[in-house]
């Protein structure tokens, strides 16, 4: 393997040679529009300390139970170049070194390996399970080839009452336990305390109660039936998750979408986050009591989300891209409506924040609680509004454009003061550079075609996608099978890299404040659970 450069990838590459971690350099087309670099087994924790040192951010991790044997792959991210790390476990062999000791967020994600394929990380930080959940038997791996969709348990799932929580300790020290069965209508996770009078000493989540063996159940599933499915990995992304999983098949089958059918996926994926911003807006007046807040913000979500249905005959938006295009179209009187509803969201906004921004109340609850450092963020590989309101400006649309983005001027809001007030104002940014983005896309809305049409792809042809969802980067990863069946589908939410941020944030602020620490982050449950 030879190759020079000066850019942070030839600078790494040159690192790996030197110190003989890596095998081999793929063509660039192997899975655009990442590069793959094949590392020896014994050095992949070597490859991650490597990158670290020169600043490659930590995206994700999979495996794959090949006929071969089992593969694993990692996705670092620099200066908008994605690589992916592959390594090979030789047959009889099921141990790795851990990245975790180089990059925290590769933490859990190890862990969800080890439950699921059976591969250990050596020299873990904390190697105990993750999402087994006692659902299935500590020798059972769900994702290897043997492993039935429908499973082999037969009797219900006994109670998981002996995770390893950390103890408290010391005559002062109390626990609180909060979950996984929640007060509201939200999925359940698990949040330990230990805390002295008010002041919260440490956070540990336990999630992976909405286990749903998406992976699993992606084996074999033709192109369109995967694009549904991918749609419900979290259902306020079904845009986000489809569009990357539709992106990252058709990369794999050698298709592009027409310029319509992107801007129009453009349009969807704009007015999710349209919707889920205000969402959020609301949520976050409403857990310091702010009543007021919360029905106006909640009155606007509802207009728009009814617009969608009228638009385009979901409420949510789900299923409306398919793989090649989409499924839906925009008439000139739709176009029209969309302008009018743009120009009336950014007059009531105005109006709204003024009045938000007056409040002293408000201003009290958010200004300073759940801060989170633009060193410490940067650490985690936070992205997305948490990453952004803590000084992290990454942005898929901006520095690893895809159609139709590479044609409009993306605006990236960011703040640096790591708050709950800066994780507001963020999504009040962004809102409005929404707006922007959605009048450029109605603007220059190209006539043609809505999907193109399907290529079947070659048996392991493999495709890879990074999408901009309104939580931050999403990432998929799709190998195909035979007969144009999917034999590997991986997808990363961003909700999965910003949860071990909540830990981080929620340390020294006070037990009550812990509702709009967590809502200010607002991870996907689902996202995670896969």
């Amino acid at each position: 393997m030879t190759t020079r450069g000066i850019d942070g990838f030839g600078l790494l590459c040159e690192k790996f040679e030197s110190q003989g971690v890596a095998t081999r350099l793929y063509h660039p087309d192997q899975i655009p529009p990442a590069r793959l670099l094949e590392i020896n087994p014994a050095g992949w924790g070597k490859a991650a300390e490597t990158a670290q040192l020169q600043q490659w951010r930590w995206c994700g991790v999979w495996a794959e139970d090949l006929e071969a044997g089992l593969t694993v792959n990692a996705c670092l991210e620099h200066q908008g170049i994605y690589l992916i790390l592959r390594t090979h476990l030789p047959d009889g062999q099921n141990s790795l070194p851990s990245q975790a000791p180089h990059y925290w967020a590769a933490d859990r994600p190890e862990r969800n390996i080890q439950d699921m394929f059976g591969i250990r990380f050596e020299d873990h930080p904390d190697p105990k399970r993750w999402v087994r959940h006692q659902a299935w038997p500590e020798d059972v791996y769900p994702l290897r080839r043997d492993f039935p969709v429908a499973g082999r348990q037969t009797e219900p799932t006994p109670p998981d009452s002996t995770y390893p929580f950390l103890k408290a300790h010391g005559a002062s020290v109390y626990e609180i336990p909060v979950g996984p069965v929640h007060a509201g209508i939200i999925e359940p996770g698990h949040f330990r305390f230990q805390a002295i009078g008010e002041t919260v000493l440490h956070l540990e989540e336990r999630l992976g109660y909405v286990h749903k063996g998406v992976e699993k159940i992606a084996e074999g599933r033709d192109p369109s039936s995967l694009a549904r499915l991918a749609g419900r990995v979290s259902g306020d992304t079904t845009v986000g998750h489809a569009w990357a999983a539709c992106l990252a098949m058709e990369r794999a089958a050698g298709i592009e979408a027409p310029p319509r059918a992107a801007f129009l996926r453009g349009i969807l994926a704009e007015r999710e986050r349209v919707i889920n911003h205000l969402w959020d807006l609301g949520a976050l007046c409403n857990d310091v009591g702010f009543a007021f807040g919360y029905y106006q913000f909640g009155r606007l979500r509802e207009l728009w989300v009814r617009e969608n249905q009228a638009c385009f005959g979901h409420r949510l938006l789900m299923d409306r891209i398919v793989p090649g295009g989409v499924a839906c179209d925009l008439t000139p009187d739709t176009a029209k409506r969309m302008r009018q509803a743009i120009v009336a969201l950014r007059k009531e906004l105005d109006e709204l924040i003024t009045i938000l921004d007056g409040n002293s109340s408000l201003e009290d609850r958010f200004l300073g609680a759940g801060f989170l450092s633009p060193e410490l963020a940067s650490a985690l590989g936070a992205v997305g509004f948490v990453g952004r309101a803590s000084g992290q400006s990454f942005d898929v649309r901006k520095d690893v454009p895809y159609p139709p983005y590479q044609q409009l001027k993306v605006r990236v809001p960011m703040e640096d003061q790591g708050d709950v007030s800066s994780r507001f104002w963020v999504r009040h940014k962004e809102l409005r550079a929404c707006l922007r983005l959605l009048e450029q896309m109605l603007d220059g809305m190209p006539a043609g075609e809505l999907v193109a049409p399907w290529l079947i792809p070659d048996a392991d042809s493999e495709g890879f996608a990074a999408v901009e969802g309104w939580r931050g980067e999403i990432l998929c990863f799709v190998r195909f099978g035979t007969d144009n069946t999917i034999g590997r589908y991986w997808p990363r939410d961003p909700s999965v890299i910003n949860w071990p941020a909540l830990e981080k944030l929620t340390l020294g602020n006070i037990v009550p404040d812990f509702p709009v620490c967590n809502k200010s982050v607002n991870a996907s449950y689902s996202g995670h659970d896969l």
